[in-house]
């Protein structure tokens, strides 16, 4: 599919417009990924003029991935509500007054129906969150089996279900579990201020089972929450030094949430948006970048610069977790307008 592909035979592929393109420059792309990056780097990478900047994520983009090809996801709550974690920014903490009633795990069979119909909507991965710390093994056998009717659907399978011991990693992934989402959200110097009762290396050791038990990674992080852009270099820095790039890599913008320690916090400037989807594409070339939560509130135009910027996953459907997002009729409009087609799934 991308650039640097097929380096031990000292050629790249470059996915443009459709077709593939030769060069002959393989090992010594300018985009090969990176675990090495210094915070000094990223914060200079942030700095970059701003037209320069888009047109190096451009390039890396267009290194690895057709750059008019956009993978579409699905997320459904399996489980809303009565988490014990005080993260600052959700709705779904029993710690604070939000008016979310909580809910139970759901039934392998409405899950199944909401996955079909993602599926006749255009979704190629289905997402399912439950609002947990951590999984409790009684969950596993519903859990797995959700997992294994979503997976025989023909879709790529994701869950976001807290923290994971070990063995309950390796039982999702026999059950056929491709992706397992767990965010680190912000740096580790800002981690405290949103957070409490996880600890940074909490949520390190989780994707350390994850990659254990062969699945793949879904990290990325959330702004907006008050950080600095230094704060988000971290992040981006903690990301791209991980011993093997997240594949999805979700930037999440603050939805404030009336109720929660964050719900006044300043929107992110919408071009700030922009340079850090561009910096997280050329630190992890590979990597699907998504634009996740807060996408219903930015214009098409700033949605475009996203993907110029080298994003290449959005969620669609009316709703994420608890959050709404962008309806379905405006999604299919703004990407007809820029020619941005599904992305061919590869399993």
């Amino acid at each position: 599919m991308g650039a640097c592909s097929n380096m031990n035979e000292g050629h790249v592929t470059i996915a443009q417009e459709g077709r593939a393109e030769t060069r002959a420059d393989g090992p010594h792309c300018d985009f090969a990924p990176r675990h090495d990056w210094t915070l000094e780097e990223v914060e200079a990478l942030f700095e970059l003029p701003f037209s320069d900047l888009l047109f190096k994520a451009a390039q890396a983009h267009r290194a690895w991935f057709d750059p008019n090809q956009v993978q579409l996801s699905q997320l459904l709550s399996i489980k809303t509500g009565g988490c014990a974690e005080n993260c600052g920014y959700c709705a779904q903490s029993a710690h604070f007054e939000t008016g979310l009633n909580a809910s139970k795990l759901m039934d392998v069979a409405p899950v199944l129906e909401a996955a079909r119909a993602a599926k006749q909507q255009g979704a190629q991965r289905f997402c399912m969150g439950a609002a947990w710390r951590d999984l409790k093994d009684r969950d596993l056998p519903r859990l797995a089996e959700m997992v294994a009717e979503v997976k025989a659907l023909g879709l790529e399978t994701c869950a976001t279900l807290g923290m994971l011991t070990r063995h309950q990693a390796h039982a999702l992934k026999e059950a056929g579990l491709d992706y397992y989402n767990h965010n680190l959200d912000t740096s580790p110097e800002y981690y405290a201020k949103v957070v409490s009762t996880r600890s940074y290396e909490d949520r390190l050791e989780t994707l350390r089972a994850v990659r254990e038990a062969g699945m793949s990674v879904c990290c990325g992080g959330i702004v907006g929450m008050g950080e600095t852009r230094r704060d988000r270099a971290g992040l981006l820095q903690q990301l791209a030094n991980l011993p093997d790039h997240p594949e999805s890599v979700p930037i999440n913008e603050l939805v404030p949430i009336p109720g929660t320690p964050l719900a006044n916090s300043k929107p992110l400037d919408g071009l700030e948006f922009v340079r850090t989807i561009a910096v997280a594409r050329i630190m992890c070339p590979k990597s699907m970048v998504r634009i996740a939560a807060g996408r219903e509130g930015m214009s098409q135009e700033l949605q475009a610069l996203c993907f110029h910027a080298g994003a290449n996953s959005i969620f669609i459907g009316a709703r994420l977790l608890t959050t709404s997002n962008t309806a379905r009729d405006k999604d299919a409009e703004l990407l007809a307008d820029l020619q941005i087609r599904p992305m061919q799934m590869t399993s």
